[in-house]
């Protein structure tokens, strides 16, 4: 029976090395860094949102556009009948600009509204690409903490396989009774079972990888806590998490769009002082007009709204309680990231301790399986005595591998809880995307549908 624990000793210590040891994979394994890097470059949801923040940049660009004029041109022709003339052909064409001079600063204040969305979109984006990054370490690591209780589980099965064949032997030579090979036999299934649900798990898990990462896993190499973005207390993760976070980022440029919103609505209720100029030509073929005619003008508006049937009131209204329920989201995201915070740092906290008492519960478990097999041996324990003994040593090395899947993937996600799992934060090797870009190039385009990318 010690070649049994042997095998078990072997397992652990190739399972406890796909967590903690560097390089293990080889040259030519995945690295959580490398999987990372393509998720950043290739997750759809991800690259959607880029998206979105390049439609919502173009909102700048039609804020601008009350800054500048309007031109339209226009043309006429028919046919017409007059008794005494005949018939003729009255016909012409003319440019019309409006120019705006003044409208209540709405122009002003629809700008920097649209520029706070933009804003607003880029935190999104930051949090999506957070989001995305902590899933897929996530899947990462459950890929390997899966693939390592799939090999325990497996061997579990074996020995037990072999537990309950000398269980037999020792039966026929009328050393044990049926009730011990019956045992046997019962702790063998529920290990094939346990086997089979740890299968599934690990296509579960091989699924997520997929699905955030872009890839199927391929000579996965291990993973390692982020403990060089991790600070010293909670105090300290708190006040970068407030001062970082792109999701109350968002929030405060949403308040700022929600209270210019109140300014524009205001806006409506301002006199409006506008330019119009325009120029025809006409031919109306009128005996006065035969060789055609000349018009331009250029005018000078003054518009002052007195009653537009409360329409403007309500709206600033309604303006004014959206800015209120701002302020007050803005605030529940607060709360939001301090909880995430304080809960992420507790999970990590519990999972360097649970790795310490897996440890500590490991190395009693042998020694109870040891000592449990010596006795049975003599006759002072029976086999439902060593298969429960190795039943709390299996269960203590799937406990280790859980703590050590735990105390990665919480450590990840304390640090995209305070708002720096970044892929230059984390040193990935990728092109940065930066969303600065495309704002550039098309916040101040007067003409043109095709987009910066050739679309």
């Amino acid at each position: 029976m010690k070649q049994y624990s042997h095998q078990y000793r072997i397992l652990l210590g190739a399972m406890t090395s796909v967590f903690v040891l560097a390089g293990v994979g080889g040259a030519s394994a995945e690295t959580l860094e490398s999987a990372l890097a393509k998720a950043y470059g290739n997750n759809p949801s991800l690259n959607a949102q880029r998206a979105g923040v390049r439609a919502t940049d173009e909102n700048v660009a039609q804020a601008k556009s009350g800054y500048r004029p309007t031109i339209t041109g226009t043309a006429d022709i028919g046919r017409a009948y007059s008794e005494g003339t005949g018939y003729s052909t009255p016909r012409g064409f003319g440019v019309e600009i409006n120019q705006t001079i003044f409208d209540g600063f709405r122009t002003d204040n629809s700008v920097r509204r649209a520029e706070s969305g933009v804003f607003a979109a880029r935190e999104d984006l930051n949090t999506t690409e957070q989001d995305i990054l902590v899933n897929a370490a996530t899947a990462y690591m459950n890929v390997l903490r899966d693939t390592a209780i799939l090999d325990l589980q497996r061997n579990n099965v074996e020995v037990i396989d072999e537990q309950l064949r000398q269980t037999r032997d020792r039966f026929n030579v009328g050393e044990v009774t049926r009730t011990d090979v019956a045992q046997a036999e019962s702790r063998l299934a529920a290990a094939r079972s346990q086997a089979s649900q740890a299968e599934a798990s690990l296509r579960a898990s091989i699924a997520q990888y997929r699905q955030f990462v872009g890839v199927e896993p391929r000579q996965l190499a291990p993973g390692r806590p982020l403990d060089r973005l991790t600070p010293g207390s909670v105090d300290a993760a708190l006040k970068i998490a407030f001062g970082e976070h792109p999701a109350i980022k968002a929030a405060l440029h949403q308040l700022d769009a929600a209270e210019l919103q109140v300014r524009i609505a205001q806006g409506a209720l301002a006199p409006q002082v506008g330019v119009r100029g325009s120029v025809a030509q006409r031919w109306d073929s009128s005996p006065l007009n035969q060789g055609g005619a000349l018009q331009a003008s250029a005018v000078a508006t003054l518009t002052v709204p007195i009653y537009e049937g409360g329409q403007a009131y309500s709206a600033t209204r309604q303006a004014k309680e959206q800015a209120g329920q701002a302020r007050l989201q803005a605030d529940w995201v607060r709360d939001q990231v301090r909880a995430a915070v304080v809960t992420n740092w507790g999970a990590l906290e519990a999972a360097r301790a649970q790795i310490q008492a897996a440890q500590a519960q490991i190395d009693a478990a042998e020694t109870a399986l040891s000592g449990v097999r010596e006795e049975a041996r003599v006759g002072q324990r029976t086999t439902l005595d060593v298969l429960n003994a190795q039943q709390e040593l299996l269960t203590a090395r799937v406990n280790l591998i859980q703590a050590q899947r735990d105390r990665v993937v919480a450590s990840y996600q304390l640090v995209s809880a305070m708002g720096r799992l970044t892929s230059r934060a984390l040193g990935l090797a990728v092109n940065h995307y930066s969303p600065k870009i495309h704002y550039d190039q098309v916040k101040d385009l007067w003409i043109g549908t095709t987009t910066p990318d050739g679309r």
